[in-house]
């Protein structure tokens, strides 16, 4: 999964501290998030879309896995 919330936040100016701030979860969450090593949780897949007025669809895409996409 691909995600676009590196550059929602820097569109706003903000730190990964102050994002992390506004979801309630630590900095090391929005970082892991940032670089793909950690999806979100559905609840905080959509707490992210609503801090940045948009859709789930407008922040994260699907890429399906190499394994997937070889059938």
């Amino acid at each position: 999964m691909r995600n676009r919330l590196k550059a929602l936040r820097a569109e706003r100016s903000w730190t990964q501290a102050e994002l992390a701030e506004h979801l309630g979860v630590s900095r090391q969450t929005v970082n892991a998030l940032e670089t793909g090593r950690y999806d979100p949780s559905l609840p905080l897949a959509f707490a992210i879309a609503h801090t940045f007025d948009a859709r789930i669809e407008d922040v994260f895409q699907w890429e399906p896995a190499e394994a997937e996409t070889s059938r």
